[in-house]
């Protein structure tokens, strides 16, 4: 009984309380509390879960769709929220927006299913039993999530036995990246392809698509040849397209005897008239359009030093076969640095010429597909305006830009003009003390400039140039300051890549090489920092091939100059070990080249014809 007395006045109290509260709504001041947006984040997946009890229910459906002989009850505003399929057959006045039961045809009711039971539960399961029929379908129905999602399966367990069936299927259903990765594979692994199945089903049309690519990677023409009769005596019925496949042929890099003894031999070659015309003109013409050899990507390394001597060679490296060679040799007259600026245009780099501050040689060009130190393109670029010394320079846009080596100035060569040109005053703190160490990147109609030093010490500033309106803007800052890394730009994004972190004047410039990476997206202006190489590096240097981040030489924390080469891939963000380099060197240049391959016949031809040799002609 006391309990219950006491709990009367407390009643009381409650309902006075409230009362007062109705009567006074200011009665609790909270002005100078913000605005707050509260989001709870478990409510998305209680929704998908509430909506999917009522379609399991068959609650509140307003559509039944039917496939192959089964019903699925379901909601049109969820099917219509995310496919623009059924967005528009349910809101664009058609006769599927208002009838209680819609037929789907061309899909599988067991896929169908699966994308019904997605848009409810955000969940499907992909195997390599379904993986094709869930891409059609989603492709079909609009289903864009999931069919990236397949895209993305279809690449990761992509091999020899099944990347011509997966180019096919991709290019049907018009998913390009699927398309285009899948054709570099066809391509990079061309000699064990061949021979598959799939490969020997082809089309015409899409046989001569393959054969016809430059990037096509075999060793010798034969083994194109020897491919396309494996196709051919698999089918009789080909042979009256066998003119076709035989035009993708590079012909003329068929060694003779091999064209005589072998093809010109086999019957449907003298049943065809256009056989005929395809083996005279290889006799005739061996430098018609057919002669054009076959391409692959290797990376081509000038200059560099290891303490003791300056390298003169020109070296490559194949990142297919991990093969170093020596291409030839700089010219004995030429007066380079030990790391000269380089750029290149298709095939043909172009070096600067000069190592102190009084000599003004301009360029010099060099022919890797023909080895050969010579006028390329058309007469080597005229000299710069200002002579410059352990400078650099970048392309953008079909023009070079050289700067700094000691002048605060950039100027640019138009290569139709044939001209260098001064660029506009440049200020930003006499252009970052005449770039001594930092390093350029170009993107987006910008010039970015990294790697700055103050007073001996590194810092993380990085700026941008406009040329076209010579104004400079500062970006957000790296994360890690550093001096003299290796850049270059990859997939829209800068990469950064290792150098000298000193935070002081009295510091050795080799106590703080870095392995951190990071990279900068222009479009949000951050950097992200990425996977660390495995060897700590400067004086190094970074070259892109196929998608892949390369870093060669350089110092390592020892003090000691590294052969080690290592590769980055973006995708996973991880590094391997690749290769060595014939020498440990840092200071170098490098680029990446389409180089083409059995030249020699190009190179004859080359030799006949044009008898000049420039000025810096090696022999």
């Amino acid at each position: 009984m006391a309990a219950a007395s006491e709990s009367e006045p407390r009643q009381a109290a409650k309902r006075m309380r409230l009362d007062t509260y109705h009567e006074d709504d200011n009665s609790v001041s909270l002005s100078s509390a913000d605005t707050e947006v509260y989001v709870e984040p478990t409510h998305p997946k209680e929704m998908l879960e509430g909506l999917n009890r009522l379609r399991l229910n068959r609650a509140l459906c307003d559509v039944v769709l039917c496939c192959g002989g089964q019903e699925f009850p379901c909601h049109r505003y969820v099917l219509a929220s995310f496919s623009p399929y059924f967005e528009a057959m349910f809101t664009s006045g058609m006769l599927e927006s208002t009838q209680e039961r819609v037929t789907i045809s061309a899909v599988e009711p067991q896929v169908f299913g699966m994308l019904v039971n997605y848009a409810y539960t955000s969940e499907v399961s992909i195997s390599a039993a379904n993986v094709q029929a869930l891409l059609v379908a989603s492709n079909l129905l609009d289903f864009r999530a999931i069919r990236e999602a397949c895209c993305v399966y279809m690449d990761r367990y992509m091999d020899i036995s099944n990347c011509v069936g997966i180019n096919c299927l991709a290019e049907a259903q018009c998913c390009e990246m699927l398309a285009e990765r899948s054709m570099d594979y066809i391509l990079e692994y061309f000699s064990e392809i061949y021979q598959q199945e799939d490969f020997l089903s082809l089309s015409v049309e899409e046989l001569a698509v393959i054969l016809a690519s430059d990037h096509l990677n075999v060793p010798k023409e034969d083994m194109v040849f020897e491919a396309a009769m494996l196709w051919l005596d698999k089918c009789p019925t080909r042979r009256q397209n066998f003119e076709k496949v035989l035009e993708q042929i590079r012909l003329p890099l068929i060694s003779p005897s091999y064209r005589h003894t072998v093809i010109e031999s086999l019957d449907v070659v003298k049943e065809y008239q256009g056989c005929q015309r395809f083996i005279s003109e290889a006799k005739d013409q061996p430098f018609c359009k057919t002669a054009r050899p076959r391409r692959t990507t290797v990376i081509v390394m000038v200059g560099g030093d290891d303490s003791s001597e300056v390298f003169d060679k020109i070296e490559i490296f194949d990142p297919l076969t991990n093969h170093w060679k020596t291409q030839g040799r700089l010219p004995m007259d030429a007066c380079l640095p030990a790391t000269p600026a380089m750029f290149k245009r298709g095939s043909t780099l172009f070096l600067a010429d000069g190592l102190d501050y009084s000599v003004n040689r301009g360029m010099i060009c060099y022919d890797v597909d023909l080895n050969s130190w010579r006028a390329a393109l058309k007469s080597a670029p005229n000299p710069m305006n200002k002579p410059r010394s352990y400078f650099s320079m970048v392309t953008l846009d079909d023009y070079v830009y050289a700067m700094g080596g000691p002048w605060p100035s950039i100027e640019r060569y138009d290569f139709d003009a044939d001209s260098w040109q001064l660029m506009e005053p440049v200020d930003l703190e006499a252009f970052l003390a005449s770039i001594a160490s930092v390093s350029p990147a170009a993107l987006e109609g910008h010039l970015y400039f990294i790697g700055v030093q103050k007073d001996l010490r590194s810092i993380s500033k990085v700026a941008k140039y406009n040329p076209e309106t010579s104004v400079w803007t500062e970006v957000a800052p790296m994360h890690n300051p550093r001096a003299d890394p290796a850049v270059l730009t990859l997939n829209g994004k800068i990469y950064v890549i290792g150098g000298l972190h000193t935070d002081s004047a009295n510091e050795s410039n080799m106590r703080n090489i870095e392995n951190t990476m990071e990279c900068y997206n222009p479009k949000t202006n951050q950097w992200t920092v990425c996977a660390p190489m495995q060897v700590r590096r400067v004086g190094h240097c970074a070259v892109e091939v196929d998608g892949k981040i390369y870093i060669l030489g350089g110092w390592d924390e020892s003090h000691r100059l590294t052969q080690n080469i290592e590769r980055y891939c973006e995708e996973t963000d991880t590094w391997e070990t690749v290769g060595q380099m014939p020498n440990g060197r840092a200071g170098f240049s490098c680029m990446s080249v389409l180089l083409r391959k059995d030249c020699k016949a190009i190179v004859d031809e080359y030799e006949s014809n044009y008898a000049f040799y420039d000025d810096y002609y090696y022999e």
